[in-house]
């Protein structure tokens, strides 16, 4: 399966002028996935009363562009649903079809937890034989919420992770498919936010052993992932048997 990710340097607060670059930031890409940075539609922003989508015209874009480009495409989107704010993750499918993710793990840090409710379940799609964990930004620093149960091959990670933090980003994400024997792709913006946060290119897939898997051209990252090889791999390395039990609680 190919996965595509767009180096997307976020207009601030302009869906339409984002979907734009999208669109043509894609134009000559062919993947089974297309993979969008979080918020893709306006930027990390901490006022969701502006730009939070209420009637899902971002949900209705990415069904739109899915359908063109017969793929799923996968980006997360501040949404207002039943008067909370939430930092959802849609993956859509060709057909239109959709499911959600709501970030469970709130930047603090930024006061993302002030406006925006968390996110309470675990969210895996299934998509070409894949069982895809569905992840935003500061999940990654939680390995408990993430840790796999054998019940997802691939992790999925969008991110609006700033330069100043990037190498935890980096390393984080290569050990995060070494200790789930798990693909993982991590998508990051780039350029400058509303905020004057800076964000430098630094989006990675790797396979189970930590191997980059990645290659890029221009702001397009690629990656191929073969089950079949996930599979094997797991067969020799039964690393995921000697794990520890525990439960997760809300």
């Amino acid at each position: 399966m190919k996965i595509s990710g767009l180096n997307l340097d976020i207009s601030w607060k302009d869906k339409k002028e984002n979907f734009t670059k999208i669109v043509e930031g894609f134009k000559d890409v062919a993947a089974d996935i297309y993979l969008l940075p979080e918020m893709f539609a306006t930027g990390f922003c901490m006022e969701p009363a502006e730009i939070a989508d209420r009637s899902g015209e971002t949900l209705r874009w990415m069904q739109k562009f899915a359908r063109e480009k017969n793929a799923a495409v996968c980006g997360s989107v501040s949404v207002e649903d039943a008067g909370n704010y939430y930092n959802r993750m849609y993956f859509v499918k060709p057909d239109g079809s959709w499911e959600k993710y709501d970030k469970r793990h709130l930047f603090s840090f930024s006061g993302e937890d002030k406006v925006y409710t968390a996110g309470k379940d675990r969210v895996v799609v299934n998509y070409k034989g894949f069982r895809i964990l569905l992840q935003v930004c500061y999940d990654l620093r939680f390995p408990v919420f993430s840790r796999n149960n054998n019940d997802y091959d691939l992790a999925l990670y969008l991110a609006n992770w700033p330069e100043k933090r990037v190498t935890a980003w980096e390393h984080l994400l290569k050990a995060r498919a070494i200790e789930n024997l798990s693909g993982v792709f991590g998508l990051n913006r780039i350029g400058t936010d509303g905020n004057d946060l800076v964000y430098t290119e630094s989006s990675h897939a790797f396979f189970a052993d930590g191997t980059e898997l990645s290659t890029k051209e221009g702001n397009i990252i690629s990656a191929e992932f073969d089950l079949t090889e996930l599979q094997d791999f797991r067969s020799h390395f039964r690393f995921l048997d000697d794990r520890d039990s525990f439960s997760i609680n809300s």
